[in-house]
């Protein structure tokens, strides 16, 4: 039993590097289209933070561009969460472990105290487990008590394998076009009610995916 567990150990390990090396290959080869984006081409320039929410299906583009910029990142605690933290480790994303169903509220604490302090935050807010497309609390919430603008991205790969599970995850051909198409900055009143946050949470869910819409469109 110990020399099988070493041996699954070993071959994740390798995994992981791979998926590392394959990511990064991939990514390179893409003609991406940036849409929208000056807003936080002007935080950058004036080191101010944000937060960045895009579905968990397309999360392979923004993640890749976004890499080296100061952005924590909330990934779950699954094996595939495992995966994908050792991918955003290299890309130097501080990884926060955590999710909507273990450690949430912790993970959600510590979020937005990064918020606060020193770094942006980066979020697929339909994961780890979906619905797909159904905008859970966490992005709004951490907006709201940190203050700092919700920014939401659609992403479009023109080819693509598009996997059967949860999210329908989407996987970019090597040298596809691909669009990123971001919003305005959206400011959350940290005064809202319970009510009045549930409502913002349903127009972000709606511009996220009117975005992803444009996005998908060449």
């Amino acid at each position: 039993m110990k020399s099988r567990k070493l041996k699954q150990d070993f071959l994740r390990l390798i995994g992981q590097y791979l998926i590392s090396i394959a990511a990064n290959v991939l990514c390179k080869t893409l003609s991406v289209t940036v849409k929208n984006s000056e807003f936080l081409e002007e935080l950058a320039k004036e080191n101010k933070n944000f937060i960045v929410a895009f579905w968990h299906g397309t999360m392979l583009l923004p993640w890749y561009l976004h890499r080296n910029k100061n952005i924590a990142a909330l990934i779950s605690k699954s094996k595939d969460g495992d995966l994908l933290a050792r991918l955003l480790k290299s890309w130097n994303y501080q990884v926060i472990r955590g999710s909507s169903s273990s450690g949430g509220e912790i993970a959600l604490g510590i979020m937005i105290d990064f918020a606060k302090n020193k770094n942006s935050i980066a979020i697929t807010p339909d994961g780890p487990r979906g619905p797909a497309k159904k905008l859970k609390a966490g992005a709004v919430v951490t907006a709201k008590k940190s203050g700092l603008p919700l920014v939401l991205i659609g992403v479009g790969y023109r080819n693509k394998r598009i996997l059967r599970n949860w999210d329908n995850f989407q996987i970019p051909a090597f040298f596809s076009k691909a669009n990123a198409v971001y919003s305005q900055p959206v400011y959350i009143d940290k005064n809202l009610d319970y009510n009045g946050t549930s409502e913002m949470i349903n127009i972000c869910e709606a511009k996220l995916n009117e975005l992803q819409a444009e996005a998908e469109r060449f």
